[in-house]
């Protein structure tokens, strides 16, 4: 492996040249969380890239054993990823892996897998402020270009302002009716909880914004640890999301991070920790996010060690710009002989954006959602060759599509004493920056009551 250390710069100014391009993506640590969020990573420039494969799992393992491996290097100033493949699996890419209802038709234009393939990266460690370029080996001299090129870099000029309206595509009163359906269905026994979502639409990007432009100020509305902005075949993935999805360490240790539980972040610091509190003290919040680790428990004990999964944090809360969440965390070690994509496979979608049981949650979130999901609860990540991986749930992310039209998308987990229009409300809250990246408004415009 080659490494070309560079002068730190601003990472949103040093991929600007790149923003848009195919097969261009940003791994932004927009804002660190319990010591997350420390790395950015651009890669560019990929050495090819693959959409719509007609296995993404079985596609990605094949491009990740493509790569070379370096020799192992300890050195604790590296980041955890050298190099290898980065990109996003789409919710509906589970048909792969289940017997699942036929997708709905996609009225974006999103590819339902896109990633590339990166011999060579720039990473930005944000809190020690220093950069460098990674090559594996064979691509010493790409990563010397690479590094030439980014030692220089221009400021940024503040993101154009330009809004465009985001509509709803159901009413509030439509949306309240479709979880009642989601608690009939737990009352009769069929699931425990789903999570239920609907979206905001807007047909156009604002005149004279550019996608990255658009992330820009999504990123500064709802900075977030695990945001992200990737270009594929003339669709992109907008990302400020709080959600680890799956981490696997080069040895095979895994961690899950499941969200479930959500307030609004208050206008006083009292009015902050009052909410905050109730969170916590919320058990109808506690006991969603407990069936959910449970769920993952189980995807996990699929591919890990005997013994070897565990919960090391129940309900911790975690604050964000816009909410309180709690989170949990569940690690597990890797079977001899498995790797980040059988676990992939054992674990995809993640549970905190599917329901339980999770099969069954996943048929009524097709009979009762108007539209396909697309990227929205699928996952943006980094595979390396050397095993390690790391990835986010797509969650408070814009997606804009080949058509050029936009689609937010928010939601949450339905259980038996939910309330319906508090959980509409909930999901406007959680959908509160993408819809004002977009529109400059806090709500989108709603159809008329029918």
């Amino acid at each position: 492996m080659s490494m070309h250390l560079i002068p730190y710069s601003d990472p949103l100014a040093a991929f600007a040249p790149f923003a848009g391009q195919d097969g261009s993506v940003l791994l932004d640590s927009a804002a660190p969380s319990g010591g997350r969020g420390r790395w950015t990573y651009l890669c560019v420039s990929p050495l090819t890239c693959v959409t719509d494969p007609a296995d993404p799992f079985a596609a990605l393992d094949h491009a990740v054993r493509s790569l070379p491996t370096a020799q192992p290097d300890p050195n604790p100033l590296l980041p955890p990823f050298r190099g290898g493949v980065a990109g996003w699996l789409a919710y509906e890419a589970g048909r792969h892996l289940e017997a699942l209802p036929t997708a709905r038709p996609d009225d974006l234009g999103i590819p339902e897998a896109a990633f590339g393939v990166y011999p060579v990266i720039a990473a930005f460690n944000t809190l020690s402020r220093t950069a460098m370029v990674l090559g594996l080996p064979g691509f010493e001299r790409d990563a010397a270009d690479l590094a030439a090129r980014l030692s220089v870099s221009t400021p940024l000029a503040p993101p154009a302002s330009a809004t465009a309206p985001m509509r709803a595509e159901l009413s509030r009163t439509e949306a309240a009716d479709r979880i009642r359906q989601v608690i009939d269905y737990i009352y009769a026994g069929d699931i425990f909880q789903a999570n239920w979502t609907q979206r905001f639409l807007a047909e156009h990007l604002p005149p004279g914004v550019p996608p990255f432009d658009l992330y820009r100020r999504l990123r500064a509305l709802s900075p977030a640890p695990f945001a992200a902005c990737l270009s594929f075949d003339g669709a992109h993935v907008l990302s400020a999301s709080p959600e680890r999805f799956l981490q696997v360490s080069a040895d095979g240790h895994v961690e899950t991070r499941p969200i479930k539980g959500t307030r609004p972040r208050g206008q006083t610091p009292e009015d902050d920790a009052r909410l905050a509190a109730d969170l916590c003290a919320s058990e109808k919040d506690r006991a969603e996010n407990l069936m959910i680790v449970d769920l993952l428990r189980n995807d996990l004990s699929r591919v890990s060690q005997v013994g070897s999964v565990r919960v090391p944090v129940l309900n911790g809360l975690e604050s964000y710009a816009t909410v309180h969440h709690l989170v949990s965390v569940v690690e597990s070690q890797l079977r001899p002989g498995d790797s980040a994509v059988s676990l992939l496979r054992a674990s995809f979608p993640g549970g905190s954006i599917t329901g339980a049981p999770k099969i069954h949650a996943m048929e009524l979130i097709h009979a009762l959602e108007p539209a396909r999901r697309g990227p929205y609860c699928g996952s943006v990540f980094w595979l390396g060759p050397d095993g390690a991986f790391d990835s986010s749930i797509i969650i408070r992310t814009l997606v804009i599509g080949r058509s050029g039209r936009i689609a937010a998308q928010a939601g949450g987990g339905i259980v038996a004493d939910s309330d319906p229009m508090a959980e509409v409300e909930e999901a406007l809250t959680k959908a509160r920056a993408m819809i004002r990246a977009v529109s400059g408004a806090d709500l989108p415009q709603f159809p008329q009551q029918s």
